[in-house]
């Protein structure tokens, strides 16, 4: 059958977790003789219609480029979206907060009538199209997206860590965040890190988004403890979570 046909794709990013794509080393070239890469904008001048993985990093954020990452899944057999912006919206999903007409007037004030910048809400590729695996993080874990390629490859469902950071920063027992009295998204935020931030002295800031059922009761018995309030919490949380991923409870 020959080697799986892969294709990199962005939309709106800062394309950060392409770079960490190149800045696997010999990693990269042990990947590569697995996969065929057929399309990347960043890494090659080649391009194909044919490809059987379409990797997409980036945000929806136009009308042609709800188009485009539709004609991107017709073509695909396997859709992995890449990163915050494509699996959540990234930071790009603040602007959702505000009238059009006050971003476009912000971001490029006497321009700001061009109609080429006449855009709609910004979406995750999963409300545009189906998605077929979430490689999450702001940027990427290497090791994460070197363990999924390869698990795909072999014709196994990639595990997608469904427990909280906090199981990780335990696990490198770390200090809790909470004793510096910072508030931290640990106890809320998808694990698969190996708890980076909280490792090297920063709180967790919820890029990798939440949980499917994150354990309200514990966050809040955290927030007790500390003498924080839910109100902290989420503002916090405004970050990488603009509100259309709701914690219920």
């Amino acid at each position: 059958m020959g080697k799986p046909r892969v294709a990199i794709f962005d939309f709106a990013c800062c394309e950060g977790c392409q770079l960490q794509i190149a800045n696997m080393d010999e990693d990269l070239l042990k990947l590569i003789e697995l996969v065929e890469p057929v399309e990347w904008r960043e890494a090659m001048s080649e391009k194909s219609d044919r490809y059987d993985i379409a990797i997409v990093e980036g945000s929806i954020t136009r009308p042609e480029d709800e188009r485009r990452v539709r004609d991107i899944r017709r073509r695909a057999e396997t859709l992995i979206a890449l990163g915050s912006c494509a699996t959540h919206g990234g930071l790009n999903k603040l602007r959702n907060r505000f009238p059009m007409e006050e971003v476009r007037r912000t971001v490029y004030g006497e321009s700001a009538s061009m109609p080429h910048l006449d855009s709609g809400r910004v979406k995750a590729v999963q409300e545009v199209v189906s998605v077929d695996l979430k490689i999450y993080g702001c940027p990427i874990e290497i090791a994460e997206l070197s363990r999924m390629i390869r698990e795909l490859v072999a014709g196994r469902r990639p595990l997608v860590p469904n427990y909280p950071v906090c199981v990780e920063c335990k696990l490198r027992e770390n200090v809790c965040r909470y004793e510096y009295d910072e508030i931290c998204l640990g106890p809320v935020t998808r694990a698969g890190c190996n708890a980076r931030c909280p490792s090297n002295g920063m709180w967790c800031f919820g890029c990798r988004g939440p949980v499917d059922r994150p354990n309200v009761n514990a966050a809040r018995d955290v927030m007790e403890r500390y003498r924080k309030t839910v109100e902290d919490l989420v503002g916090k949380l405004e970050l990488f979570w603009t509100g259309e991923e709701r914690i219920n409870g």
